[in-house]
């Protein structure tokens, strides 16, 4: 009996993983524009990151004399730790950050986004505040989201390199994404109206040297989102170069 459920369940794990590989590896329906192969491989920069830290010293961070609290949700397939940095220079400006709770981001389903929305009620309530959002990538899609649903708990959102606009497969990880969620980009499994802009003060970080995500799905159009704002990082940047972390603290 156990070697038959063992059996049982190496099959079901193959026909689930042969059923990602072809979502991962399905034709792009429309037509869209991606950033090119030279800016994809620009990306790459990021691994001298903590080498450059050490050289530049600590960024000149000024004291805010109006703090927030602050929630930072990570991008996709990435951890909290990866924004750990910015939250430190967010912190020393006298602002107090929280981690969204729910580690790895694997993409949207009905029970993440449970646990997120009671995370976001509990620091709402125990800071006595609204808190400010903000999200890196599909951290940002979630924030705006959020940000729907609980405008009561949100004083602004802030995302960085979010493709909120216009096609979801205006990026260079819409098949990765497919193959680890396991649905299409386009079908998240809860209900979204991704481009629809909260009812908050909302302010898009974009490059247009972003390699993973399309700029013009960043910037937004008129209407989805209240502010855009170009700066000139990749997209792995947006979570530690000094420019974006000063954009976040000037928006702070």
């Amino acid at each position: 009996m156990a070697s038959l459920s063992i059996m049982t369940s190496v099959a079901a794990n193959r026909q689930e993983l042969a059923r990602r590989w072809a979502l991962a590896v399905e034709p792009c329906p429309e037509q869209v524009s991606s950033p090119p192969l030279k800016l994809l491989l620009r990306e790459l920069d990021w691994m001298a990151e903590p080498v450059r830290r050490k050289r530049r010293g600590p960024l000149d961070i000024a004291t805010s004399d109006n703090p927030k609290t602050v929630m930072m949700l990570p991008g996709f397939a990435a951890h909290p730790l990866r924004m750990r940095y910015m939250a430190r220079q967010i912190e020393r400006a006298g602002h107090t950050v929280k981690r969204w709770g729910l580690g790895l981001n694997l993409g949207p389903t009905q029970e993440r986004f449970d646990v997120l929305e009671k995370r976001l009620a509990d620091i709402c309530t125990r800071y006595e505040g609204k808190v400010t959002l903000v999200g890196w990538s599909l951290g940002g899609i979630f924030a705006r989201e959020l940000a729907k649903r609980h405008p009561q708990c949100v004083d602004k959102v802030i995302t960085m390199g979010s493709p909120f606009s216009g096609s979801q497969r205006a990026n260079n990880a819409w098949r990765a994404y497919q193959f680890v969620t396991g649905h299409r980009v386009d079908s998240p499994p809860i209900e979204a109206d991704i481009a629809g802009k909260p009812p908050v003060e909302t302010v898009a970080l974009w490059s247009p040297c972003d390699g993973v995500v399309s700029p013009r799905s960043a910037c937004g159009r008129p209407g989805e989102r209240d502010r855009a704002i170009a700066l000139r990082c990749t997209h792995m940047g947006f979570s530690f170069s000094p420019e974006a972390i000063r954009a976040v603290l000037a928006e702070l």
